[in-house]
Parts: C-alpha cells; sequence; structure tokens
C-alpha cells in the first residue's frame, strides 16, 4: 500500500512513530477523517505490533513521537502507551510527555465506551420507551406507592447516569433506577 504525497512529504518516507522504517501504510487515527492531518505514516512493523497486543516491548519508540509536533502523531503515540501503561516504560514515557489536552481527548476516544441505559434484563432502553415496573416501589416526597406491574409511558434517559431513567407514575414525574424496570 502506498502512501499519500502529503503524508510522504511531511514523514521523508519513514515511519512516524519507529522513526527507523519506511513508512509504507497511511494509519487514520479514529474517530477522525481520513484527511492527511488526522493520518501517520507507519511501517510494516508498527502495524504489525498494533495488532498484537503481546508486543509491548516494542514501542519504547514512542519516547520519540510522542513529542512530535503533529497531533495524529501525538495521538496516536498516547493512545497505544495508555493501552500499555502498565508497562513501567510507557508509564514514564505519559508522565513525562506535555500533550496539549484536545490531542489526549482524541487519543482517549478508542477506550470510550458508549453509556447504555439497560433494563434489569439486559434491553437496551432509549427515550419514549414504554417500561413496566418490576416490583413495588414507594415514591419519595409522594404519598403513593407504585406497585409492580405498573406501566410507565414515554420514559426520558437521564443523560449523566445510565441507571437511571424519568418516567411519570400518577401524573408525576419521578426518577426511576433502571434495575426496577423491564422494557415492555
Amino acid at each position: 500500500m502506498s502512501i499519500s504525497i502529503t503524508l510522504q512529504t511531511r514523514c521523508g518516507g519513514i515511519c512516524e512513530l519507529c522513526g527507523s522504517e519506511q513508512a509504507t501504510v497511511e494509519f487514520t487515527v479514529s474517530p477522525k477523517d481520513e484527511s492527511p492531518e488526522n493520518q501517520v505514516a507507519i511501517c510494516a512493523a508498527c502495524e504489525s505490533a498494533m495488532a498484537n497486543t503481546e508486543e509491548a516491548n516494542y514501542w519504547q519508540c514512542l519516547s520519540g513521537s510522542i513529542w512530535s509536533e503533529v497531533s495524529a502523531v501525538q495521538a496516536l503515540s498516547y493512545r497505544i502507551l495508555y493501552g500499555i501503561k502498565e508497562q513501567s516504560f510507557a508509564a514514564e514515557i505519559l508522565d513525562s510527555a506535555v500533550v496539549d489536552e484536545s490531542v489526549v481527548n482524541w487519543a482517549m476516544k478508542a477506550y470510550e465506551v458508549a453509556e447504555v441505559h439497560q433494563d434489569a434484563y439486559g434491553n437496551t432502553l432509549t427515550t419514549g420507551d414504554n417500561v413496566v415496573l418490576t416490583q413495588a416501589l414507594k415514591i419519595k416526597g409522594t404519598s403513593f406507592s407504585a406497585p409492580k406491574g405498573t406501566q410507565v409511558r414515554g420514559i426520558h434517559l437521564v443523560h449523566d447516569n445510565t441507571e437511571q431513567i424519568e418516567g411519570k407514575i400518577n401524573g408525576t414525574m419521578i426518577v426511576i433506577l433502571t434495575k426496577f424496570v423491564k422494557k415492555g
């Protein structure tokens, strides 16, 4: 596979990660698009090491690339080092590197897990779903309880807590723990 003229010019034909092999692969640092400023020119050895998690010691070469002036190279270097941070050399490199916060955020996108609201049975909940209570609940701040089997229509997800939803019971908007509902 060949690399673009832009990347070829930027890297001088040498891998932007290890700095020792011929660059032959355009690697796009997700989740960005495939434009050259979001790509890193890497060699076959680095591509292979990224696919093999047992190659942790190989990445000692990133002590140089983490200082690159190219944000994509910094982001990919940071991402790889973070993935092997239990290695003392990786932790030392991460501790010593001065990396812009936006580059760190870009690098860490690979480790983000999408937040998903799930009911007591593991079903994914979305805004607007109808749920049924799986047990009786005492509604705090009111004079009533909601018996098991109560339907809650048109729920809303609590955006910063995947263990909570909002819904109306007896005309009162309440917060309900997802572990007490079943999608239905």
